[in-house]
């Protein structure tokens, strides 16, 4: 299917682009430095429009107006002057509901597309966290993540005050599945999303001193107790890392791996989630160590020194099993021994390179 992305290089826009492209989809950019013109053609183009282009932080107020309102108002009217019809996702704020310009502009945005007659879908989002987003800008998240991981004061106004943080990763998946749903009619109301994590801005701190502490310690890796601290820590190392934002993604049958943290000082972090009844791994490595924490699901981990016939196993049962440290000449493998996917964060002492991989394959049940 072909999607037009507006605002598709910012925070939002990324993660969602970068989730369609993995599923097939042809997206079609359409940025702040794209010319006007070639609205017009995307449009003309596109089977669906994810609008997530805005203003939010501009240097006068008329530009929310003009940023929120207004283009959204010419993205309705070239669909309806193309006699397209299609179906127009768009990227709202809890603001809406507040007297302020940001805020009353994204309702005059809201209230352009009910009117329009067209299958529309306008999500009310607050706080999105994750890798990628700007400090000072995006959300106190990227802030607090940004400023603890270069050691920076935060400021807390009071650290009591609760707010909701939706991860933007959420965000991208839950649409691209909406967009690849049988039925595209649209909503008459705005839309909230969920999960949504609560969260004092104290305890949000707290939180990420935790973990940025867990990282630079022996063990390398944090105890995770829930599903926000597993994303909040995704996200934290993005700010750690001192390589660039390069993370490395791949995805088949038995599950998917995905880099989120490289530091030449510190080693790599992965994130890998196993499908039921998978197996992965059956390597070993010369030099490099491991340790492997199962978060969520139930896995079955066998190691072998070489030299060696015997198979030692270990379960790791999320949360709160221990951390399992690999040490180099184990050759190991894993297994989802539970009835749901397994996610378990691995941590290895250097940043993998396919030039000096130091992967060798070592089936660790012998014949």
């Amino acid at each position: 299917m072909k999607v037009l992305v507006t605002g598709a290089s910012g925070f939002l826009g990324t993660h969602v682009s970068r989730e369609l492209a993995r599923r097939g989809h042809i997206v079609l950019p359409f940025d702040v430095d794209s010319s006007p013109e070639s609205l017009s053609k995307l449009v003309e183009e596109s089977d669906f429009i994810f609008h997530l282009a805005g203003v939010n932080r501009p240097r006068d107020s008329r530009e929310f107006y003009e940023g929120n309102a207004g283009l959204t108002e010419r993205l309705v009217s070239l669909v309806k002057e193309k006699r397209r019809g299609t179906p127009i996702l768009f990227s709202s704020s809890i603001q809406a509901t507040k007297d302020n310009d940001y805020g009353k502009s994204k309702k005059m945005a809201e209230d352009v597309l009910f009117q329009s007659g067209l299958p529309v879908y306008v999500y009310r989002l607050s706080n999105l966290f994750g890798r990628g987003g700007r400090p000072n800008y995006n959300s106190a998240a990227a802030t607090f993540c940004f400023n603890i991981a270069h050691d920076l004061p935060v400021a807390i106004s009071d650290p009591k005050i609760v707010i909701g943080y939706q991860f933007v990763e959420d965000v991208a998946r839950a649409w691209a599945d909406l967009l690849e749903s049988d039925a595209l009619l649209g909503s008459k109301e705005p839309l909230g999303f969920a999960p949504a994590y609560p969260c004092s801005l104290g305890d949000l701190v707290t939180l990420l001193q935790g973990i940025k502490n867990a990282v630079a310690s022996p063990s390398h890796l944090p105890i995770i107790h829930d599903d926000f601290e597993r994303k909040l820590f995704k996200t934290f190392c993005w700010y750690l890392s001192d390589e660039g934002s390069s993370f490395n993604y791949s995805c088949d049958a038995r599950g998917s791996f995905e880099e989120i943290m490289k530091s030449s000082r510190l080693g790599q972090i992965s994130e890998n989630i196993t499908r039921p009844g998978e197996q992965k791994g059956g390597h070993y490595h010369t030099r490099k160590e491991e340790i492997f924490y199962t978060v969520q699901g139930k896995i079955l981990v066998r190691l072998r020194s070489l030299g060696s016939r015997a198979v030692e196993e270990i379960v790791q049962k999320g949360p709160p099993s221990p951390c399992l440290s690999i040490p180099p000449n184990v050759t190991h493998d894993l297994v989802n021994v539970g009835t749901g996917d397994a996610l378990t964060l691995m941590w290895i002492s250097e940043i993998y390179s396919p030039d000096t991989a130091d992967t060798y394959r070592e089936p660790v049940e012998l014949r």
